[in-house]
Parts: C-alpha cells; structure tokens; sequence
C-alpha cells in the first residue's frame, strides 16, 4: 500500500492506493475516529481493481489541514469530489463505513454520473446520528478538549472496545487510530471532528436515495449498538439494493470482517459489470 499527497484548492489531501484494474477504481471512506488505515485488512484481499481509501480533511495525518475548515460530512462529499476530479477519475465505486458512509451517498445523490456503485457498511444515515456518547462529547467539548492524552486515548478505547467484535482486535485498532491524534492535536482535534458532525447533512438527502438507481450493497453488524440494523434495512429499501447481515457483527465491520467486506465488495463489482 502507497501513501499518497496531492495539494487540492490549497488543502493537502492524502490517500493509500493499492492495487491495479481496468475497470473503474473503488474509492474507500472512513469514519470518526479511524483513518483510511481502517480498510487495510479489506484492501489486502481485493484482486483485480484499483483501490484508493481517502483520507477526509481534518482526520488522520490531514487532521492540521482541518483546522479552520470547514470538515462536515457534507463537505467532506465536495472534497473527495474534488480530489477525483484532480486525479482524473470520472466514475468510481464509492464504498463507505460510518460517517464515510455519510461521505459517500451524499457524493452520489450530488453526482450521481460521478457514482458507478454504492457499497455501506454500518454509515450513517437519515437521522441515525451523533450517536449518544458524540452527543456527549459535544456536550463537554470545552472540558474534553484540554484533556491529557492518556484520558483522550482512553474516550477512544470505549469507543473501540463497544464497537469491536474482540478485545484484541479492538485494542489493535486503537493502536493504528490513535497514532494520529496522538501526532495532531490530541483531544482537541478529536473536538474539533465532532463538533462538524450535523445530522441535517443525511436528512437533507435522504429522499434522493431511492432514485440513484445504480447498483449497491449493503452490509451490517447486527448487533451494532451505534448505528442500529434498521438504517441498515432502511438503505437497503431505498437503494433497492441486497443486504447482507453478519449475525452478531458490531460497528467495526471493516476491521472486524475483512473477508465478508472484501466478499460483498466484490460482489458489487460483478453488479456493476453485467449492468454495464
């Protein structure tokens, strides 16, 4: 895997490429608080296709690049826009988990030509978010911001450890994300991600969803007590689109079920290419 750096409309943005196809690349979308680091074991398995997990503005190592910015998830739709238009790409697979999975269906009711396929796995969606303990976060965001790093790192391991399948994987998994809050800003730049977070981004969308009329799949933990499998079916619905249920899954489905995310990905491809 390529990490990759390209200045867009003066903001940095960064990517990691793998892989190579004919066929159009499969764009891949974190979520808060993970990074493009979050398709690693997914990226690994796929063959055949082009993949580009983006890094939104504001997270990861672009978490400098979001201060003073505006990086909600509806803006963050403008900037992948942007930074495939500046690498060329027409029409990609737009693959999305949590609020990347905001990212991306916004992108694709905006530009629809822009979208060959929709893969969600556990996004968010109509008014299924903040979640409660985000809510919270905003709630005591003057007090959290000036926390140490160990009391930050510890708010992200309840995240991971609540929406893990494993302990184990859950504690791996803090280890790739919290390197970067660690480097930028600590609890303040986790601050500063939740406070962009506005539900009115999905609302505002959500009737489009049933007319895009391109080929999607979904995927779902069904034990996920942060985004909940009712969004799951209900995207399902509106996309006309399968969905696959991974009894007893929780959020971190990408990390959790690299295989069944690869599988349900490839799955897609060969969707779009006999709608082709």
């Amino acid at each position: 895997m390529k990490s990759r750096t390209a200045v867009i409309g003066g903001i940095p943005m960064r990517w990691i490429e793998r892989g190579r196809g004919d066929e159009v690349p499969l764009v891949l979308i974190h979520g808060i608080p993970t990074s493009p680091r979050l398709w690693r074991h997914v990226m690994a398995k796929l063959r055949g296709v082009r993949c580009l997990a983006f890094e939104m503005v504001g997270y990861g190592e672009s978490m400098e690049a979001g201060v003073g910015r505006d990086i909600s998830v509806g803006r963050q739709a403008d900037y992948l826009i942007d930074w495939l238009t500046h690498l060329g790409i027409e029409r990609a697979v737009f693959c999305g988990h949590d609020l990347g999975g905001g990212v991306a269906h916004i992108a694709a009711v905006r530009h629809p030509q822009r979208c060959a396929g929709l893969f969600l796995t556990n996004a968010i969606g109509y008014d299924s978010w903040p979640i409660p303990s985000v809510k919270a976060l905003k709630l005591t965001a003057p007090l959290v911001k000036h926390l140490p790093d160990i009391a930050a790192k510890q708010i992200l391991r309840v995240l991971m450890i609540r929406g893990h399948d494993k302990l184990q994987i859950a504690e791996e998994s803090l280890d790739v994300h919290w390197s970067a809050y660690e480097r930028h800003g600590g609890a303040a730049s986790l601050i500063r991600q939740v406070m962009a977070l506005n539900v009115e981004d999905t609302e505002s969308i959500a009737g489009a969803l049933p007319g895009l009329n391109i080929p999607a799949r979904v995927v779902w933990g069904t034990s996920d007590s942060f985004q909940k499998l009712r969004y799951g079916e209900r995207f399902a619905r509106d996309l006309n689109a399968p969905l696959h249920r991974i009894e007893g899954g929780l959020h971190f489905t990408p990390e959790d079920h690299p295989e069944i995310i690869a599988e349900q990905i490839t799955r897609l491809l060969e969707d779009i290419e006999r709608a082709a």
